[in-house]
């Protein structure tokens, strides 16, 4: 076990790799002043956007944040309903609920432990503004099913990718068929600390996530 967990009776469930590299680079950013956005997180925005296979990424300072930006973006609100699964962190129901919107849930695959499309159907009303499906633990869901339910009912497809950086289906990486949401919390497989990315090939969207990323 690393050094600095001998002698405590916490249980650890991940170390972080964090090396000279990663120091320096805060190190320089401590130098130049620029704490809060600045050019280091807009390079890291572009960069993410370009690995993921999207146009646009919003850095922000949690998964939970994107998650929650990625609906008021666009335009998930009050009565609205939003289908995801109940096997998450609690996260993925509560960004629905700061909407004043409800989640509905449905049943997971038994072998994948991912949302079951074909139990989505059951459960869309005329409500139904939003999948939220949750790649978890990395394993994508079946995004062709889920990508054909949100084009017949005209719904909102927001990808919860937050355990999922660098997945992939059929080609394409997780975060990149919808408006995509990713964690960097020290528990990921990719941190910076806190923080959070959203990602999206749609202008309007990318723009409306800006905004009220920045209170707009």
């Amino acid at each position: 076990m690393e050094e600095r967990f001998k002698g405590s009776t916490m249980i650890s469930i991940s170390a972080p790799a964090l090396e000279d590299d990663e120091i320096e680079a805060v190190k320089d950013v401590l130098k130049s002043g620029m704490l809060a956005q600045g050019p280091k997180v807009k390079e890291f925005e572009e960069a993410f956007a370009s690995y993921i296979g999207t146009k646009y990424a919003i850095a922000v300072n949690s998964g939970t944040a994107a998650l929650h930006i990625a609906l008021l973006a666009p335009g998930i609100g009050k009565g609205d309903e939003v289908i995801t699964t109940p096997l998450s962190f609690i996260s993925t129901a509560n960004s629905v609920l700061f909407c004043g919107a409800k989640p509905v849930f449905v049943d997971i695959d038994e072998d994948t432990f991912n949302i079951k499309p074909n139990l989505i159907y059951e459960k869309i009303t005329p409500r139904t503004k939003a999948l939220l499906p949750v790649h978890l633990y990395g394993q994508p869901c079946d995004m062709k099913e889920i990508v054909k339910i949100c084009g017949e009912h005209n719904l909102a497809l927001i990808e919860d990718a937050c355990q999922a950086h660098g997945a992939g289906y059929a080609g394409k990486k997780v975060g990149s068929f919808g408006i995509g949401c990713f964690s960097f919390y020290p528990t990921k497989n990719m941190t910076t600390g806190e923080g959070g990315m959203i990602t999206t090939n749609n202008k309007d969207i990318a723009e409306k996530a800006r905004m009220i990323r920045n209170h707009g």
